[in-house]
């Protein structure tokens, strides 16, 4: 049973890594389980946690994560703080920076405030386990009215680590951000390794700042498609791996399940004991392509960031691209292009030089995107920026915990992101 085992291969490479880990209610959860009380993982730990697990069930995922924070500062000896997704961290910290005089108010009262999302009888419930508490409220406002650079281990002096269970691929963002800011001096270690709603592998490396992954063969039958194969790929086996080579997935979860291509490629870079050890390059379903070019997401991303930095004062937040064939008719009579939505801080308004600078340094990093840009098969790229709160409303609307698409396809997340624009 792969839980179990890799609980515990978990549990023993974190101890070791940080030997306080592992204290009894030491560890604080950031994770929405909306109707399912389970720690990231998917097993329940009671003793290791001091947050109630109803607090995690809401059907508001804004409430979940502002419950569980409230919680989590009770405790000031913390020794880990653990979320689902970075994405979680990150927001839960956004409602510290915009609600912490009210916070503090619940924490020297005891008592919870009514808000939307939160049912009556949860809050009952969640109410009995509060008590007052002064001082500890007294310690955030200090703390808050300090500013945010690096207040994690300043409200919690005893914190060793950030565990988030996906930080690489769409979740990379929020980790960068998150270690410039609110979580400056700590380590962050992502454990597990999921794809295709099955738990694959698994990070004994907890001190590396780069996630790597030693797949563990009989947690799910795993297959592999050899990236940039000179004729028709063929999958190979766990024993057939090769160090350096990149490999699309193929995930049969349970026996007599279907194969479940995931979109997932990842680079091999190593082995443990004959098992390989992995690195999660990129996702598939997020590629950019109107005319088959081809964008990758983390390569976009790249170019993004590039044209951040011709824009003096802008830091981005947060962004979702979107192919034209999604709009519809109201992509208007242009040739095929990308639109992007994006959330800015220390900017209100673009000119349209600025807003035209990504599209060239697009044409810049990809030759052939330049070339169907030359011959007007793709359009120019359109941005558009939108209201603070965007991207905490469109994780809700995506109904359960899972990374960030990069790339929209539905239309329902497209209209709540067209609703926001600004500019």
């Amino acid at each position: 049973d792969p839980p179990p085992q890799g609980s515990l291969l978990y549990l023993d490479a974190l101890g070791t890594a940080f030997p306080r880990a592992l204290a009894r209610r030491g560890t604080a959860l950031l994770h929405w389980s909306p109707g399912c009380p389970l720690a990231p993982a998917g097993w329940p730990l009671p003793t290791l946690y001091c947050t109630p697990a109803a607090a995690g069930t809401l059907p508001s995922r804004a409430a979940a994560l502002r419950l569980q924070l409230l919680f989590a500062l009770r405790q000031r000896e913390l020794h880990v703080l653990e979320a689902g997704l970075a994405a979680e961290l990150h927001d839960a910290l956004v409602a510290l920076r915009t609600e912490w005089p009210q916070l503090a108010r619940e924490l020297a009262l005891g008592r919870l405030s009514p808000q939307p999302g939160l049912p009556e009888g949860v809050q009952r419930q969640l109410q009995a386990l509060l008590t007052p508490d002064a001082a500890r409220a007294a310690e955030l406002r200090a703390e808050c009215a300090r500013g945010f650079e690096g207040i994690l281990p300043r409200l919690w002096p005893q914190l060793e680590v950030v565990v988030v269970r996906t930080a690489h691929g769409a979740e990379r963002l929020y980790c960068n951000s998150l270690l410039q800011a609110e979580c400056q001096g700590l380590p962050f270690y992502c454990p597990f390794y999921h794809a295709a709603g099955a738990l694959l592998g698994v990070n004994l490396w907890p001190a590396e700042p780069e996630p790597r992954f030693l797949l563990c063969p009989d947690w799910a039958f795993c297959e592999f498609l050899p990236c940039l194969a000179s004729k028709e790929p063929r999958t190979v086996l766990l024993d057939e791996l090769w160090e350096g080579r990149e490999y699309g997935l193929v995930v049969t979860a349970q026996p007599g399940e279907c194969r479940c291509c995931t979109g997932e490629v990842l680079k091999v870079t190593g082995f443990h004991k004959q098992c390989p050890i992995v690195e999660p390059v990129r996702r598939e379903s997020q590629t950019l392509s109107v005319r088959g070019e081809g964008i990758p997401e983390e390569q976009f991303c790249q170019s993004l960031c590039c044209t951040l930095r011709t824009w003096p004062g802008a830091r981005l937040i947060d962004y979702v691209c979107v192919e034209s064939s999604l709009l519809g008719d109201f992509s208007g009579p242009c040739a095929p292009h990308y639109e992007v939505f994006m959330e800015l801080q220390g900017l209100r308004d673009l000119s349209e030089g600025q807003r035209y600078k990504l599209d060239q340094c697009l044409q810049e990093d990809f030759p052939i995107y330049k070339s169907f840009r030359f011959k007007g098969s793709i359009g120019p790229l359109r941005l558009h920026l939108v209201r603070p709160g965007t991207f905490p409303r469109l994780r809700e609307a995506l109904g359960s915990p899972r990374p960030m698409p990069r790339v929209l396809h539905e239309e329902q997340l497209l209209r709540l992101v067209q609703g926001s624009v600004i500019s």
